[in-house]
């Protein structure tokens, strides 16, 4: 099982989605906990989402973990998941109302770097870390 979680290609231009996605997450982490009444459970708050006070540091953390893993590229499969979770979730709580207010466009406009981290989180899920990554190092040493 840990074989099949860590196994990736050899691509090498996957570094390119690794880094946007690592870094977009671990920055939004970060300020979810340096800017907390703004980004992370004042936000949560504001939006209606329920304990806010919890889930503005539970999301901040995992962001900061998997962003991190995501960017050495060390179980990236696996840090994928909670992304994903992440941005359904974000999607869902803040761009539906957009949807609803302010029409189609408008909802894709203001949604683009969700969807682009959505997006970059499945691709990871789906490929792994590609070539310059933690993951490809150790399948490399461990099963050859």
């Amino acid at each position: 099982m840990l074989k099949r979680l860590l196994q990736t290609d050899n691509a090498t231009t996957t570094i390119i989605i690794r880094l946007m996605v690592g870094a977009v997450f671990l920055s939004e982490g970060i300020q979810k906990f340096l800017f907390a009444d703004k980004l992370g459970a004042g936000r949560f708050a504001k939006i209606g989402l329920p304990s806010p006070d919890f889930l503005g540091p539970f999301v901040g953390s995992f962001e900061v973990l998997c962003g991190s893993l995501v960017l050495s590229g060390l179980l990236t499969r696996l840090a994928a998941i909670p992304l994903l979770s992440i941005m359904l979730v974000a999607i869902a709580t803040t761009k539906a109302q957009l949807l609803a207010d302010n029409g189609f466009w408008s909802m894709l406009h203001d949604s683009r770097t969700d969807w682009a981290m959505l997006l970059g989180s499945i691709f990871l899920l789906i490929k792994g870390g590609g070539k310059w990554s933690v993951d490809h190092k150790i399948t490399n040493l461990r099963w050859k």
